[in-house]
């Protein structure tokens, strides 16, 4: 599979990493708005002919129509932050390739009741150009990271393998990582995390559909394994909502993150200020978007690795029936960050994501998981997926609630 992948930033550059070593990769093409960190990632690599290295604004689709006709490329693997996604998503159309991303195209609040109702929901932009992909024999994966990506493969695992009716699915994330030598260190993109904790969180349920409620709203404690133990996790905005009740039955289905007090009064702040505006503004004689300048201020995720210390866990929580009994699943998956370091020289939030990414490009290439249009990862047999997890050095658990 020859692959263009487009942003080499923490999860970008685990993903070339996890990838290195598999014999189904014939060629991954770096690409990024930052000189320096192409290199600096195709040197860690080091087979310039394998990996090779290009510059690129992914804001602009005519660039990266271009290199995928320059490379013939079987796939576009999006990892930049979703504010580049249509183009990106546009550009494998007309290139006629395989497109992939782990985060979907970005919402917009209802305009009157922004609390209550969805304006433009998470992925419209994608979904609707769902039969243009169809007709045209490509194939669009959507939301395959960790979250969403590896927690809607275990929700359909579940439907398929683990319940006879399921009433709710609720994605549950934590964490007990500590940045140490920063007052203040966000561990994941700071630009997707603003705008996924301070828009209106989506839920879905079977008799109303979408719709939204405040930020950080119905606080619960929920409790994660393997030593992490309890922590309040509000409801967020996220894919999984969006995209579990297309292909998986149930009642209801939510979204919720382990954000901490601290991390909420800052966000809050942020958007007190404005800071977390996208839209640029002027300042003196530049245009400049407050959310950049705030993601400029703070260090690189990719560069945290040996600063951190804990682990971080993602999992489906799944209540229904099964042969007529209550049940209650969580399915997880648990990455110790000196684990990580070790094995992959990133850190455990960047490899928990990109791994997944890496196994369905594996499941693509192999003939395992196909189709055409717009899919999430509940769209595929789920079993192969989850096979495959622990030969890439990410096992799954499974633990029954009582």
């Amino acid at each position: 599979m020859k692959i263009l992948l487009v942003g080499v930033g923490g999860v970008g550059e685990a993903i070339a990493v996890i990838a290195k070593d598999r014999p189904w990769v014939e060629k991954i093409v770096l690409s990024d708005y930052n000189r320096g960190r192409i290199k600096e990632v195709q040197e860690r690599l080091g087979d310039p002919e394998r990996f090779p290295a290009e510059w690129v604004d992914a804001n602009k689709q005519e660039q990266i129509e271009a290199l995928a006709a320059k490379y013939k490329v079987d796939l576009i693997m999006n990892a930049c932050d979703p504010l580049y996604n249509v183009p990106i998503f546009d550009a494998a159309y007309n290139a006629g390739c395989m497109y992939m991303d782990m985060a979907m195209t970005l919402s917009a609040p209802h305009p009157e009741k922004p609390h209550e109702k969805c304006g433009v929901k998470l992925g419209d932009y994608q979904f609707e150009r769902a039969k243009d992909w169809e007709k045209k024999g490509l194939l669009a994966i959507v939301g395959l990271g960790v979250e969403p990506g590896m927690a809607d493969v275990f929700a359909r695992y579940a439907q398929d393998y683990l319940f006879d009716e399921i009433d709710e699915i609720g994605i549950r994330d934590g964490a007990n990582i500590e940045v140490k030598g920063y007052d203040f260190a966000p561990n994941f993109s700071i630009w997707t995390t603003i705008e996924e904790c301070l828009n209106p969180p989506v839920i879905w349920e079977k008799d109303k559909g979408w719709f939204t409620t405040p930020p950080f709203s119905e606080p619960e404690v929920f409790e994660f394994p393997e030593g992490i133990g309890k922590i309040e996790v509000v409801n967020v905005e996220h894919e999984e909502v969006l995209l579990v009740p297309r292909w998986v039955k149930c009642k209801r289905v939510t979204f919720k993150y382990g954000l901490g007090d601290q991390f909420i009064g800052i966000l809050k702040t942020l958007h007190m200020l404005g800071l977390d505006n996208k839209e640029p503004i002027k300042v003196k004689d530049v245009m400049v978007a407050p959310r950049d300048v705030v993601a400029a201020c703070l260090p690189d995720p990719a560069h945290l690795g040996d600063r951190m210390f804990g682990k971080t866990c993602a999992g489906t929580w799944v209540k229904g029936k099964r042969d007529g009994q209550e049940k209650q699943v969580y399915l997880y998956q648990v990455a110790d960050n000196e684990a990580c370091m070790k094995k992959f020289g990133c850190q455990a939030v960047v490899a928990q994501t990109a791994f997944n990414a890496v196994i369905g490009m594996d499941l693509l290439e192999h003939g395992i998981w196909k189709g055409v249009g717009v899919l999430g990862p509940e769209a595929f047999d789920p079993a192969p997926f989850m096979n495959k997890m622990a030969e890439y050095g990410f096992p799954y658990g499974i633990r029954e609630i009582k």
